[in-house]
């Protein structure tokens, strides 16, 4: 490698990844905002890992539709809507999915961290740089629909980093804010213990104390989230506020799904600024004589163990989200950018 070459991407998996993924009868999908691209994993029909990526500028947070049909993606100014152009039981090639951009909205440099299908089927978001949940608008940027009681108003600050938001039934419940400060970027000064998750239905803090908090998601019956300063999984008691441990993750963890019992948890090499210094998660890594890594961690929610990860290595650090394709066995992305997508034609039933 020259000095102006980059480092070649690689990116390999535990022995066992392949057949853990082939038990789940899906797929996986993850962002790199700082890498521009989303990455999607799957199996061939030989068994052997699909490996397929498309390039977008800063994507975010990841939305998929239950039946895996439509995908939303929030990039540095637009939120796409992609849906599969594939019939059900119909292949192109490899893949049982094919991805079309068929909706944008520019909703300009807001700062969309994780996104939700609402009950309408349109996208519902977290817009970071508004300190509040936000909806598509004909005709605007955005319309925002909900902000925690301490944020007074709507003002372009990133106050708390209100970045995480979970879903229940198309609706939304919860959010994690990584401070409930109310002047601009003044989350940054309680990263180590100020953060919290807020119900939306009635504004109440459920949880505080925790660290730089991400990804929370209900899955059956428990609100599960990433307490990212101390590199933890786990879920939140809404009732008692309370914190449960049940995973350390080695390295920056932001970006959870799940697969039945399974959680998927993306990984991160914690950047050396002024956002990831002083946390526990370094602490702790030193302790276990380990360093952070990028990639993905596979656990057993029954157990709390580490049952299957994946490694990048190159000129990717940083993940933001990771999403379930379930019943999706391989798929691909049409881009935006390209003769591909003046060829990708779907025609909708008479």
């Amino acid at each position: 490698m020259t000095a102006n070459q980059e480092p070649a991407f690689t990116l390999t998996t535990s022995r066992g990844f392949t057949g853990w993924l082939a038990s789940t009868g899906g797929s996986l999908v993850f962002s790199t905002y700082q890498g521009g691209k989303i990455f999607f994993l799957g199996l061939k029909p030989d068994g052997s890992l699909s490996v397929f990526e498309r390039s977008f500028p800063r994507p975010m947070g990841i939305a998929v539709s239950t039946d895996a049909r439509t995908l939303f993606l929030a990039t540095q100014v637009q939120l796409y809507r992609f849906d599969n152009a594939l019939l059900p039981g119909e292949r192109q090639g490899d893949y049982d999915a094919v991805y079309l951009p068929n909706q944008t909205w520019i909703t300009g440099d807001v700062d969309i961290h994780d996104v939700g299908v609402g009950a309408d089927g349109r996208p519902v978001f977290a817009n970071t740089l508004f300190n509040c949940l936000a909806q598509t608008a004909d005709g605007h940027s955005f319309r925002p629909f909900w902000r925690p009681p301490f944020i007074s108003r709507i003002a372009a600050e990133d106050r708390c980093h209100l970045n995480g938001l979970a879903m229940e039934n198309g609706t939304p419940r919860y959010v994690t804010c990584v401070s409930r400060s109310d002047v601009t970027d003044g989350w940054r000064d309680r990263r180590r213990d100020g953060g919290i998750v807020v119900d939306v239905t009635d504004g109440g803090i459920v949880a505080e104390g925790l660290s730089m908090p991400h990804s929370p998601r209900l899955h059956e019956g428990r609100l599960w989230l990433l307490n990212s300063g101390t590199g933890e999984l786990g879920w939140v008691d809404p009732q008692t506020g309370s914190f449960t441990a049940i995973a350390f993750c080695p390295g920056y963890a932001r970006g959870l799904s799940f697969f039945g019992r399974y959680a998927v948890v993306g990984l991160s090499r914690a950047r050396e600024n002024r956002t990831f210094e002083g946390l526990e998660l370094h602490d702790a890594l030193a302790s276990r004589d380990s360093e952070a890594r990028c990639g993905l961690l596979v656990v057993d929610t029954m157990t709390g163990d580490a049952t299957e990860w994946i490694r990048i290595e190159g000129i990717v650090d940083e993940l933001f989200d990771v999403a379930a394709l379930p019943g999706i066995r391989a798929a691909t992305a049409v881009g935006i950018v390209g003769p591909e997508i003046g060829r990708a034609i779907s025609i909708a039933p008479d």
